[in-house]
This record gives structure tokens, sequence and C-alpha cells, in this order.
């Protein structure tokens, strides 16, 4: 797994992926869309599995930030284990006992803004093994086929190769939910059942009629990953729309997935 950095340091990256992540002219995000997050070090070490429960905490970006513009007084500092303890609520909660357990996360208390209510899916993602990073974006050509008949498929296919070295050999799917803790718990069950599956966790996360998230072990992975899924989607709309699409097959997904200079690449890439 890779180290984070010392808080600071955390914090300027984290300010720089949602810059990167909300330009304008890669249409990823406008307006309030879309939200970042990172692990925050444990006093005693680099996190690792104490990013699960206990003293642990996590920057996110703020209710109603801009990922464009975004600063440090629009990120929020939170406890995960109140969040994942909500996570853990199979009788629900209403919108506000949500707003409640939201607010209650938050480090500063009251001198910090309200997180994102998709705080919740951050706080659990962070706590998989290599993911240091998380964004979350809507992307324009993502989200045409996320809200299409052909969004189950685009999630579980490959087009092309640098697809599989950026993306993972296929994405999580999840049908629509209710943004907020129903959402969050949809994610937990989909990204657990991959896990289970393909024994590493997802690289990429669709959500139907809704958008993407991107895992990583550093910031310029989740940036890789957002741009590569962007770019995957705009070459299913092109190929669907002269017949296709024409999709890799599983024997050539895992072959490109297994070959040893493919994982050089990743890792020069800082995506494992």
């Amino acid at each position: 797994m890779a180290r984070l950095p010392q808080t600071s340091s955390s914090l300027a990256t984290l300010i720089n992926l949602a810059h990167e992540l909300g330009r304008e002219e890669r249409r990823l995000a406008i307006l309030g869309e879309g939200n970042v997050s990172a692990r925050v070090v444990a006093a005693h070490g680099d996190g690792g599995a104490a990013g699960a429960a206990g003293s642990a905490t996590f920057f996110v970006k703020a209710s109603g930030s801009n990922l464009a513009t975004l600063d440090a007084a629009g990120l929020t500092e939170c406890r995960t284990g109140g969040l994942l303890a909500a996570l853990d609520q199979r009788a629900g909660m209403s919108d506000a006992q949500v707003d409640a357990a939201l607010l209650a996360s938050r480090v500063a208390g009251e001198a910090a803004r309200k997180p994102s209510v998709e705080a919740m899916f951050h706080a659990w993602l962070l706590t998989l093994p290599g993911v240091n990073f998380v964004g979350h974006t809507h992307p324009v050509a993502v989200n045409a086929i996320l809200c299409s008949p052909r969004a189950r498929t685009f999630a579980a296919r490959r087009l092309f190769p640098d697809e599989i070295v950026c993306c993972g050999p296929a994405s999580v799917f999840v049908p629509y939910v209710d943004p907020g803790l129903k959402l969050a718990q949809a994610i937990r069950r989909a990204v657990l059942a991959f896990v289970k599956k393909h024994a590493q966790p997802p690289r990429v996360i669709l959500l139907e009629n809704h958008g993407l998230i991107a895992l990583g072990a550093t910031a310029p992975a989740v940036l890789a990953t957002s741009l590569m899924a962007t770019k995957a989607a705009e070459v299913f709309l092109g190929a669907a729309s002269l017949g296709g699409p024409r999709f890799l097959s599983a024997a050539q997904v895992a072959r490109i997935a297994g070959r040893p200079d493919e994982k050089y690449r990743e890792q020069i890439l800082g995506l494992c």
C-alpha cells in the first residue's frame, strides 16, 4: 500500500485532485457536483487496518463546494467510526438522523461545514486495502451510458488494453439507489461481492443514473482512472454509433491484466 503523506501535504494533494477533476473542459463535474476524499494518517502510523475504526479520520468535500474552486475551507475532517456504524443500521435512518450522523462526525464540530451526504460511502471505501483517495464525479459521457439500458454491460466488459490497465478488468455496477445511507449500503454490498469474485478491490464503481467513483492508492491514480473511464465511455458511445461496440473477450482481458509489462506500467502510474 502506498504510504499516505502527512496531513498538510494530504490536504494539498486532495485539493489539487479536486481541481483536476473539476476542470470545465473535462466535463466530469460542474457546479456542486461530485466529491473527493482522503484518509488521514493516524498518529501512530500510516493508517492501514486502523483506517476502519477507532480514531481514524478522513477529509471529504463539504456539501455544496465546487471541485474546480475547492480550498481547505471546503473540506471537512470526519471521524470514520460513527459513519461506519450508520451503515450497519438495517432498519434505516430518517433524513434527519442521517444529517445528525454527518454533523456528529465532524472533528471540528460546529466550526466545520457539513460534509457531503456521500461522506458515508467515502468513509467505508477508504477502509479498503490500498485505497487512500476517492474521487466521485458525474462525467457526461459516462452518465450517457449509465442513463441507458447498456449501463450494466459497459460496467462488466472492456474495450481496449489501457482501459484494463487503468480501470481494472471490470467495474462494480450499482443499480440506482437514493443517495445517502441507502446508496452507501448498496455500494458496500456490491463492492464486497466484487472482492469475493476478483480477490481485489475495484478501481471503478459505476452508479446507475448517477455517476462514477474512482478509487486509488494515490491522487494521480484516481485522476488517471477517472479520465480513462471517461475515455472508455466516449469510445463506447462512438462504437455504438457504428454498429458496435466490439468488446475484448474474457481471455483477452485476463491476458492484459496479467502481463508483467502491464503490471509494471500500473506501478509506474501509481495505480497499485
